[in-house]
C-alpha cells in the first residue's frame, strides 16, 4: 500500500543514539528520507522529542536535574536547539520548516482542536514540513510521563488531526515483540496486528528507557488511538538504514497495525480521542449488544453506573460491564441526572427529573462506536 499524507515520530532515544545530547548523524539520516518522500509528493508531518536533551547539553545539567522544573527549563533551551538543527537540515534539502508546540489544553475544545488542525493543514498545503512537540514549558504531563509519554499519544493525536493516511512510531527496536529485545535477545517480532487485544497490551510490557519517557507501552496507546480513527500504523527501528522509505513503499519492515475503521468525519475522530472526555457511562450487557450490533441509541435503561462530573452537552465515554470500551458520545444529560434516572425506563424520565431532553442519554447521531 502507498501512503500520501503520513506523520512521523521522532522518539528521544533515537534522536539521541542513546547518548545524553542529540545525533546530528542520525538526524541527518532521517530528515534525508523525510526529504526524499517529501520530494516525491507525499505530504510529512513531524512529531519530535529531544527537547529537554537538548537542553540538558546545553546547560550541561546533571542527572540529579530531574523535577519537572528543572525539566522545564531544559525543554525551554533545548527547543531553540532541536529547531535550530531541524531547520538548517531541512533547509539543506531546500524545505522551509515550521513549528507547533501544543498542549493537550489545546485541544480539549472543538474550537482549539479545529484551530490546530487548520494551521496544520495550511503548513502542509504550502510544502512546509512542521514540527510538532508538546509545549513542555507550560505542560507536564509529557514531562511525567502521565499521559502524552514522550509524546507517543500526541504523534497520535496529530495524525488524527491532520486526517493521515499513515502514524509511523520510530524508536530503537524493530517493533512489538513477544519481550523486551534489550532484555531478552530470542524475544520475536510481531509483524502485523490486526486488533490491539489485552495479549498486545500484555506483550507491550512497560520497557521505559533512560532517555525517553515513552515506552513500548504508549506506543501500544498510540496505536490503539489512531487505528480507531481509520489511521494505519507502523513501529519500527529508526536506524535501520531507508526505513522510512520501506515503510512508505508498504514493504514488510516492523510492526503493521491495521487501522479499525475507515477514515471518520473530523468531528468523531475527535469524540473518539478522549480528550475532551468529561465523564464515564457503564452499560449493561444488553445496552452494549444495541450500541454494537443493531445501531441503537443509549437508553437510560441500559445504564448501569456514571464517572465524572459532567454536564449536558459533555462528551462521555462508554464502556461495558466488562470494563471494555464501546464508544463515546455526546450526553444529552448532565451526570447528577443519569444518576437519578440510570436504569429506567425512557417514559420515567419526565417524572423523575420534571423536565427531559429527550428518551436518550445519548442518542446515536451523536455517538461513536468501536
Amino acid at each position: 500500500m502507498s501512503y500520501h499524507r503520513i506523520v512521523v515520530k521522532f522518539g528521544t532515544t533515537l534522536l539521541t543514539s542513546g547518548t545524553g545530547h542529540l545525533s546530528l548523524q542520525t538526524m541527518d539520516h532521517l530528515i534525508r528520507q523525510v526529504a526524499l518522500l517529501r520530494h516525491q509528493g507525499k505530504e510529512l508531518l513531524i512529531v519530535s522529542s529531544g527537547a529537554i536533551a537538548a537542553g540538558k547539553e546545553k546547560l550541561e545539567a546533571s542527572p540529579s536535574h530531574k523535577n519537572i522544573p528543572s525539566k522545564q527549563v531544559m525543554a525551554s533551551v533545548g527547543q531553540s536547539r532541536l529547531m535550530q538543527v531541524y531547520e538548517q537540515l531541512l533547509h539543506q534539502q531546500g524545505i522551509m520548516a515550521a513549528q507547533a508546540l501544543l498542549t493537550k489544553r489545546d485541544l480539549l475544545d472543538r474550537a482549539g482542536y479545529l484551530n490546530a488542525r487548520n494551521t496544520l493543514l495550511s503548513l502542509i498545503g504550502l510544502g512546509v514540513i512542521c514540527i510538532v512537540n508538546e509545549n513542555d514549558v507550560v505542560a507536564t504531563d509529557e514531562i511525567e510521563g502521565a499521559d502524552f509519554g514522550d509524546n507517543d499519544n500526541l504523534s497520535a493525536m496529530t495524525a488524527n488531526l491532520v486526517d493521515a493516511d499513515l502514524l509511523v512510531l520510530l524508536t530503537d527496536v524493530a517493533g512489538l515483540c513477544t519481550a523486551n529485545p534489550h532484555l531478552y535477545p530470542h524475544a520475536k517480532l510481531i509483524s502485523r496486528v490486526e486488533k490491539i487485544d489485552v495479549e498486545i497490551e500484555r506483550m507491550a510490557g512497560d520497557a521505559r528507557n533512560s532517555q525517553g519517557t515513552g515506552g513500548m507501552v504508549t506506543k501500544i496507546e498510540a496505536a490503539k488511538l489512531a487505528t480507531t480513527s481509520g489511521i494505519a500504523v507502523v513501529i519500527a527501528d529508526g536506524n535501520t538504514p531507508d526505513i522510512l522509505t520501506k515503510i512508505s513503499n508498504g514493504e514488510d519492515v516492523g510492526t503493521f497495525f491495521s487501522p479499525l475503521l475507515s477514515k471518520m468525519e473530523s468531528k468523531k475522530r475527535w469524540m473518539l480521542s478522549g480528550l475532551a472526555s468529561r465523564g464515564k457511562l457503564l452499560i449493561d450487557e444488553g445496552a452494549a449488544l444495541a450500541l454494537k450490533e443493531k445501531n441503537k441509541s443509549l437508553l437510560p435503561a441500559g445504564i448501569i453506573t456514571t464517572k465524572g462530573n459532567f454536564h449536558r452537552g459533555d462528551i462521555v465515554e462508554i464502556f461495558d460491564n466488562q470494563g471494555n470500551r464501546v464508544g463515546c458520545g455526546i450526553s444529552n444529560y448532565a451526570a447528577s441526572d443519569i444518576i437519578l434516572i440510570k436504569g429506567q425506563q425512557s417514559d420515567k424520565i419526565k417524572p423523575i427529573l420534571s423536565y427531559d431532553y429527550g428518551e436518550e442519554a445519548v442518542h446515536r447521531n451523536n455517538m461513536v462506536v468501536l
